[in-house]
């Protein structure tokens, strides 16, 4: 499968940038999703490697085509990158059957392609079935109804999709197994059929290879032509049982479950077999209960067809179960690209560590500077005292110094640009991201008055699973809320004016009011430069 290359992409309207600037590259049968909240840009990013939308700037590549290039002025349409889009709504056509909205796309590609001797084809395959003829006579056998009748309809699905062959070759051997069990006529005819398939073959100046190709000169034959109705047949056979559709040929979408038409859209994109499938919010119609069904049928099919994946989504669940890598998005610019548990674990800034997980992250703003143990002595919860011990050596002077520099340097490209032909400056502008810290009294922040941030300010992030009861623990705090599941239950914690919320496992009571001790004992604690937004370390704490 292709990769996918964007290099220095940017999309805007007027002065508002929908995608700004973005380097990215998608590897081989990845499942990529681009994460982000509403106007992102991440359905944008989708519309423009689908040739849906046309980038402002910048160079989009599919494997070794360029498919936009602003530079070159190359632009190739969106029906012939070869890739399948999947969109929030199926779109199915109502006036037709399920096998009708699969098959439209197929009879409508008129492409130069190999050319085939179907006799031949067709014969060789049904001699193979019937030399070994004990699985075909079980998939008529499994085919009874209740009174011990054969229902032809499913034996004859039974039969496709046991062999991947087309309706046609399915009839003709149901037909040669409903007249006994001696096939060895049948074959002999079957063999006679062959025989001519290569005479007629041989009378065109062709011959036919392993593969049935008709081959001329040790090549194959190619010709501009449409499918014919057995390879449309058959490509619709092959993806209705990877999407287990099989029995719902003859349906209408009316007639169909939300489920069962996602299944339909999704046979349809994947009947032409494209290289890249593209999926934006496919999910988002369809029930909770559901919706966990199809991502299990999303993750199956990636697997199964070898096709690279992408995948838009807001819901950040989506983005941890079902991606290899997550492209995070905010404000129309790239925050993280990376694995799903490394966007969790380690997440580049504090936008991408609060729209990962579920429950939300607990910010606490702490301040204070490092000590000569390498430790940081820090003040965080009105006054509390405590150490941030960083997993690995830190230089925090060092990192201070690199931030500023990459700060200076961006503000450099900044004024270039400025004065470079052309350039438009961007109307949404960049800012840090405005983190919110839990209280039991909350306040309007744009009402405080703006703290003078220093190199002495942080931000630590604790996820709610890293927070513990414990009645030997060093924090004393009191049960605010608390919400069981069964499984766990989501608590909020008071301390003083402050709320953490935790995550503790099993079926447990928790009663409101009542005094209860903690501990944060994880090296996964976030520590966070409060000026820029970025990760500075990960560590753990001591009270």
């Amino acid at each position: 499968m292709p990769e996918i290359r964007l290099e220095n992409v940017t999309k805007r309207w007027g002065r508002f940038y929908g995608v700004d600037d973005l380097t990215l590259t998608i590897k081989d049968n990845a499942f990529v999703t681009l994460l982000g909240p509403s106007g992102c840009g991440k359905t944008t990013t989708l519309r423009m490697i689908a040739g849906l939308e046309t980038p402002t700037s910048g160079k989009i590549s599919i494997g070794d085509t360029v498919v936009f290039d602003s530079a070159q002025g190359i632009n190739v349409p969106a029906n012939k990158r070869k890739v399948g889009f999947l969109f929030q709504n199926y779109a199915l056509w109502p006036n037709m059957t399920v096998y009708q909205n699969i098959s439209f796309g197929l009879s409508n590609i008129k492409e130069e392609m190999d050319s085939y001797s179907e006799e031949a084809r067709t014969a060789s395959r049904l001699i193979s079935i019937l030399s070994s003829p004990a699985t075909a006579e079980s998939a008529v056998e499994d085919s009874k109804d209740k009174n011990g009748k054969i229902d032809e309809k499913k034996a004859l699905i039974h039969l496709t999709e046991s062999f991947l062959i087309p309706m046609s070759t399915a009839k003709r051997l149901y037909k040669i197994l409903s007249e006994g069990k001696n096939y060895s006529s049948a074959i002999s005819a079957l063999e006679g059929e062959l025989e001519n398939a290569k005479k007629k073959a041989e009378a065109s100046g062709y011959t036919i290879g392993e593969d049935f190709r008709l081959m001329k000169g040790g090549s194959p034959v190619r010709s501009v032509r449409k499918l014919t109705k057995d390879e449309i047949d058959l490509s619709v056979r092959r993806v209705s049982k990877l999407v287990k559709i099989g029995m719902f040929m003859d349906r209408y979408p009316a007639e169909l479950s939300g489920g069962q038409q996602q299944r339909v859209a999704i046979a349809r994109t994947l009947a032409p077999e494209p290289s890249v499938l593209f999926m934006d919010e496919p999910l988002s119609n369809l029930d909770a209960k559901l919706r966990l069904e199809m991502r299990y049928e999303l993750q199956r099919l990636h697997v199964e067809t070898g096709s690279t994946f992408v995948y838009v989504t807001h819901d950040q669940m989506e983005a941890m179960t079902l991606a290899t890598d997550i492209c995070l998005m905010s404000n129309a610019v790239l925050q993280q690209y990376a694995a799903p548990l490394e966007v969790y674990n380690r997440p580049a800034n504090i936008f991408a560590a609060d729209f990962v997980g579920n429950p939300s992250i607990n910010f606490v703003e702490a301040e204070g500077s490092m000590s000569g143990d390498g430790k940081i002595d820090l003040s965080l919860f009105g006054g509390m005292k405590a150490s941030f011990n960083p997993d690995k050596p830190l230089d925090l002077q060092r990192w201070f110094g690199d931030r500023n520099e990459r700060k200076k340097h961006a503000e450099e490209e900044l004024k270039q640009k400025l004065h470079t032909k052309g350039y438009v400056e961007k109307s949404n502008k960049d800012e840090v991201f405005k983190y919110h810290i839990q209280k039991v009294t909350e306040t309007d922040d744009s009402l405080e008055g703006v703290k003078n941030i220093t190199d002495r300010d942080f931000v630590l992030g604790i996820r709610p699973e890293l927070i513990e009861l414990d009645e030997n623990g060093p924090l004393e705090g009191e049960i605010y809320g608390a919400m069981p599941t069964g499984m766990e239950s989501t608590i909020k914690v008071r301390l003083g004016d402050f709320l953490l919320t935790s995550v503790i496992f099993g079926n447990l009571h928790f009663k409101i009011g009542t005094k209860v001790r903690m501990k944060i004992s994880t090296s996964r604690i976030m520590l966070f430069d409060r000026a820029s937004g970025q990760l500075i370390s990960l560590g753990s704490l001591e009270f």
